[in-house]
């Protein structure tokens, strides 16, 4: 699924998504237990918002947007081979009141020869924003990290 609202919870790998019952997809995270947080990156924005107005009950996404599952070494769920980075997750909570999913990241996966490393983010009204350029301050928060990161 496309999800356009996700939160890194802290240093160790914890993400919350919010979908809810109504999506076919918040009900494979339910039975399943995991998922794959599959980052795309600008080139990909039309295959991306493809992706999130068709429903996997009823389309297979990975032969209909010509993407290539990869097997995770975690967890059953694929990676896809075309986005830039891929992070195997398992749910660890599910905040049904507010229709949260929270993940664990169990591995991730970063294509370094990829040329487009622009990542996608949702404004929310069906805009998009792009940003690639990295800012190394870790030596200038290194009192703030935790210890070996």
């Amino acid at each position: 699924m496309t999800i356009t609202w996700t939160m890194v919870m802290d240093f160790s790998a914890t993400f919350a998504v919010t979908t809810g019952p109504w999506n076919h997809s918040y009900r494979a995270l339910v039975e399943r237990r995991e998922c794959v947080i599959a980052i795309p990156t600008v080139d990909m924005i039309d295959t991306a918002v493809a992706i999130g107005t068709c429903s996997g009950k009823n389309v297979d996404k990975f032969d209909r947007f010509a993407l290539t599952p990869v097997n995770a070494r975690h967890i059953g769920a694929p990676l896809i081979l075309e986005c830039l980075a891929n992070i195997e997750c398992k749910v660890i909570d599910i905040v049904e009141r507010h229709s949260i999913v929270v993940l664990q990241g169990v591995a991730a996966y970063i294509d370094e020869t990829r040329e487009e490393k622009r990542m996608i983010h949702a404004i929310g009204d069906g805009t998009f924003v792009a940003d690639g350029r990295r800012f190394d301050r870790k030596e200038m928060m290194g009192s703030k990290l935790p210890a070996g990161f």
